[in-house]
């Protein structure tokens, strides 16, 4: 019988000890756009605005792979103590100035 096997974290590819405390961690990011403004609506008709949108997607070039690269991406992994601390920091609620992205 072998006992657990050690697991490469994800961010910095440094071998997490067998025995050694991991984290696992599964990430969302999905792309969200209020694209029918009221104020660019065809005089109040969002049916129409609607239709508008779906016409100039129909009509575009982007490959739809791409498209959804844009809107959704998706990781789930483990990631080491230090790399741990990191993330925390990056993703704790942001203070008045967090600075550039």
């Amino acid at each position: 019988m072998t006992g657990p096997r050690a697991k490469t974290c994800a961010t910095c590819g440094r071998v997490i000890a067998a025995h050694a405390v991991y984290y696992r961690f599964s990430l969302v990011l999905e792309g969200e756009q209020d694209i029918l403004d009221p104020s660019d609506d065809l005089s109040g008709n969002s049916s129409e605005a609607l239709a508008e949108l779906v016409r100039r997607l129909d009509e575009g070039s982007a490959d739809p792979s791409e498209l959804e690269a844009q809107v959704h991406w998706e990781r789930s992994g483990v990631v080491c103590s230090e790399c741990r601390s990191v993330a925390m920091r990056l993703l704790r609620t942001a203070t008045e100035d967090s600075g550039p992205h």
